[in-house]
């Protein structure tokens, strides 16, 4: 969820839990509202923006456990709580609650605590440094919950930073304080909770006890080792449950709790996990907890915990999530919730993750399927202007779609290209030797980089800083092949290569298309122009530039179709609404705040045609006047289909235009939910809120046929 203290967005709304930086402020605030002076001195001393050494180091015990039991009311929508917090640590700690909750007591070693700050939504309380050992906190509070509103859509789902409760459902983030926790710190837990009969609830980790009567249901949850904060979920659940054994023989308990509505599914997604579980020990090692868990939300939800996933119930009916989402959760139990990304030098689970999991499943569909996700990745870079490109050690979570296109595809194509350098083995023995080192630690790309060198006996601090450090991406051209005969033979080739400065230190995959087939050579381009002589087994007759897309960079023109994401990321977009008012005119408001996540730019639709991306929203009349007055017209794909379409266009300037054309006010209504996913496309036609027809226009790869 957007802002959640030690949680992160996944690419389809999932979280993972660890420290992160939004922890860390409440520590570096508390500290300037406690000791203005002394961290004043501090800072310079240690350099500005620097973070407390301790915070973010290796950890495999941890130092500090809460034993926290609380009592939730769906119905009533209260919260009482008592915790009990052991630190066996002499440093000093900011004790953190959300500010909605009433403190009825608070005590550090039988004393009162001192008064606290306002850090935001939150309340923060100085406990100083102590020699003695171990020191105790103990404070219990109560409060009212957020009734839950199950009206809202999945974005707002993801923005929501309150906990909520309701009888079909409860959802305490931890980012919304409903526990007092020690910021900026990992520790391990016990936690106890009382609902009312009928319901369950469950948070991260092992299930240790558990009763229901009619006074209630009961449930004891431990997690052992240290982790960063805790989400709790509730509701009329009916719970499966299945034990498995792990390849080393350790049993592993899955369950689904899922409302009734969803109960028929519970058989399906225990299989699945169960192969997913199997796929990733055989992978990486063992699993690393005693259970998981498929819990069901009441809203559009996609979050992903140590041990569960809490996923919307129209999330659970989709056909695909089985196949693809629900396991990218499973493997998060090992990058993210079983080895924490050290934040503060870049969030590398994300893109690990996905490669490792979208991007495997389509390696083991077929060449085809891979390409085409390659293909995605690249034209969403493509999507992006200069000023949304930033370098991977500065991603922490996903917050729009320029920072999913950077911390996850960029990052998973970077490890496609670390995989084609070492090789497979050596890629996976270097995996497998970190997840052996890291285990419950928190680790960082300089961490990585120590697993890959290590595995394969080379340097490899050129390739990690150039593609961690800088942003956006090499544009590399083939600028000329000519055939060279030597030695009476016509099979030599000379291949010029150009990129932009400053250069980078390239392996680029060229296939030369022969009388006898296709022959692959990588040459390595570390200059801004090279010339590279290419010998063939058979007469060359054409030179292709990185045919499969193997490597991250940008795309030309004529490798990048537009596609509608263009206009929906890229914030130099105008936007022209045609309606001029009334109720059409609202509609094509609502739908561009849908597409963008941002206050549209608009211009007159009686201007000039921009310099810049632009998104031309109207009716088909008002649309088709539009067109005939910049001398444009409807690709012949998609003309008089369906009730609306969507469609690209490059301009002459290279700018991308497109245009969403409706037949009526109820045709334009539809497209607010559906169209916003399919940026992706170069065009979409529409019959009501169903997506009939889409596609991407062709594209011409960089290539010179040889006389």
């Amino acid at each position: 969820m957007g802002g959640m203290r030690n949680s992160r967005i996944t690419d389809s709304g999932r979280n993972v839990r660890t420290v992160s930086y939004a922890s860390l402020l409440i520590v570096c605030i508390a500290a300037i509202l406690f000791f203005p002076a002394a961290f004043a001195a501090e800072a310079a001393e240690s350099g500005s923006g620097q973070e407390a050494s301790h915070v973010g180091s290796p950890v495999v015990d941890s130092p500090l456990r809460y034993d926290i039991s609380v009592h939730i009311d769906p119905v009533e929508r209260t919260l009482r709580g008592r915790s009990v917090i052991t630190a066996n640590t002499r440093e000093e700690l900011t004790l953190v609650i959300g500010r909605r909750f009433e403190v009825l007591k608070a005590r550090v070693d039988d004393e009162q605590i001192g008064s606290s700050a306002t850090v935001g939504a939150m309340r923060a309380w100085r406990i100083p440094g102590e020699e003695k050992l171990p020191r105790r906190i103990e404070i219990e509070w109560r409060g009212e919950l957020s009734p839950l509103d199950t009206s809202l859509d999945h974005r707002q789902t993801l923005g929501q930073n309150e906990p909520v409760s309701g009888e079909s459902g409860t959802f305490l983030p931890d980012s919304s304080g409903w526990y007092p926790y020690l910021a900026g710190e990992l520790a391990s837990y016990d936690l106890s909770m009382e609902l009312p009969a009928g319901q369950r609830g469950l948070v991260a980790g092992r299930l240790m006890e558990e009763s229901e009567s009619s006074q209630g249901y009961r449930a004891r949850f431990e997690f052992p080792a240290p982790t960063g904060g805790i989400d709790l979920m509730a509701g009329p659940y009916i719970v499966e449950t299945r034990t498995i054994r792990s390849a080393g023989g350790k049993p592993i308990v899955l369950r689904t709790y899922f409302h009734r509505e969803v109960g028929d599914l519970a058989g399906e997604y225990l299989d699945s996990v169960k192969g997913y579980i199997d796929l990733y020990e055989s992978w990486i090692g063992a699993y690393p907890f005693t259970e998981f868990s498929i819990v069901s939300s009441p809203t559009p939800t996609g979050f992903g915990m140590p041990t569960l996933t809490y996923l919307g119930l129209e999330v659970l009916r989709l056909p695909f999530i089985r196949a693809t989402s629900l396991g990218h959760e499973v493997l998060h139990n090992w990058w993210g919730n079983g080895v924490y990304p050290d934040y503060a030098k870049g969030n590398w689970s994300e893109g690990l993750t996905t490669f490792m999991a979208d991007y495997a499943y389509k390696e083991r569909e077929n060449d085809a399927a891979a390409r085409e996700m390659r293909q995605g990745w690249l034209r969403d870079f493509a999507a992006l202007s200069p000023s949304q490109y930033a370098p991977l050690t500065s991603f922490t979570s996903r917050t729009h779609g320029a920072s999913q296109i950077v911390g996850y595809n960029k990052a998973a194509m970077v490890f496609l290209m670390l995989r084609d350098l070492l090789g497979r083995e050596t890629f996976d023995r270097a995996l497998q030797a970190f997840w052996r080192e890291q285990r419950f630690r928190v680790a960082s790309w300089e961490d990585l980089q120590r697993a890959f060198e290590a595995a394969s006996g080379r340097n490899l601090h050129a390739f990690f800083d150039q593609w961690l450090t800088r942003p956006g991406a090499p544009a590399v051209r083939l600028t000329e092949a000519v055939r060279v005969k030597a030695e009476g033979e016509n099979r030599h080739v000379s291949v010029t290569l150009e990129q932009t400065e400053p250069a980078y230190r390239l392996r680029v995959p060229i296939a030369v298309r022969t009388q006898q087939g296709e022959e692959i050579r990588t040459v390595d381009l570390e200059n801004t122009r090279q010339v590279f002589s290419i010998e063939t087994d058979a007469l060359p007759l054409e030179v292709i530039l990185d045919p499969d897309l193997r490597l991250f960079r940008h795309l030309m023109p004529q490798e990048a179709t537009p596609i509608l994401r263009q206009v929906m990321v890229n914030k130099t977009t105008v936007t022209v609404l045609l309606p001029e008012s009334g109720p059409v005119r609202d509609a094509a408001e609502v739908l561009v705040t849908k597409l963008q996540h941002r206050a549209p730019k608009l211009i007159p639709g009686t201007d000039n045609m921009p310099a810049a991306p632009a998104l031309v929203i109207g009716l088909q009349d008002q649309v088709d006047a539009w067109l005939a007055r910049h001398e444009l017209r409807r690709p012949e794909d998609i003309k008089g289909k369906g009730s609306a379409q969507a469609w690209t266009t490059r301009l002459p300037d290279g700018t991308t235009l497109a245009v969403v054309s409706a037949r009526d006010i109820e045709s334009l209504a539809a497209l607010t939910r559906p169209l916003p996913h399919y940026g992706r496309q170069s065009y979409v036609v529409f019959e009501g809120a169903k997506a009939v027809s889409k596609g991407t226009w062709p594209t011409r790869p960089q290539a010179v046929k040889l006389d």
